[in-house]
């Protein structure tokens, strides 16, 4: 993979929370990838992973996964959102 997702600090969250199902919530630009990182994230940790599909237009697009019981959501490609004063 060409990009740093940081993917142990994600497998490391996931067993910290005890996730069983997570949601990742990519960019198109690495839409590609998507299923590379799914297998990674799941032979590493108890989670299985879903993929979601839909739009992705930054940090506040957060899409609604009420209805599938996620336990966590992991998003890559937006910005880190600070407080400045």
């Amino acid at each position: 993979m060409e990009y740093d997702l940081e993917l142990q600090n994600v497998i490391q969250k996931i067993k910290e929370v005890n996730a069983r199902l997570v949601c990742i919530q990519l960019p198109d630009g690495l839409k590609p990838k998507a299923k590379e990182i799914q297998d990674v994230i799941e032979l590493n940790s108890d989670a299985v992973v879903v993929i979601w599909a839909g739009s992705c237009y930054g940090g506040c697009d957060i899409p609604d996964l009420s209805k599938l019981k996620v336990d966590l959501l992991i998003q890559w490609g937006h910005a880190v959102f600070k407080k400045t004063f």
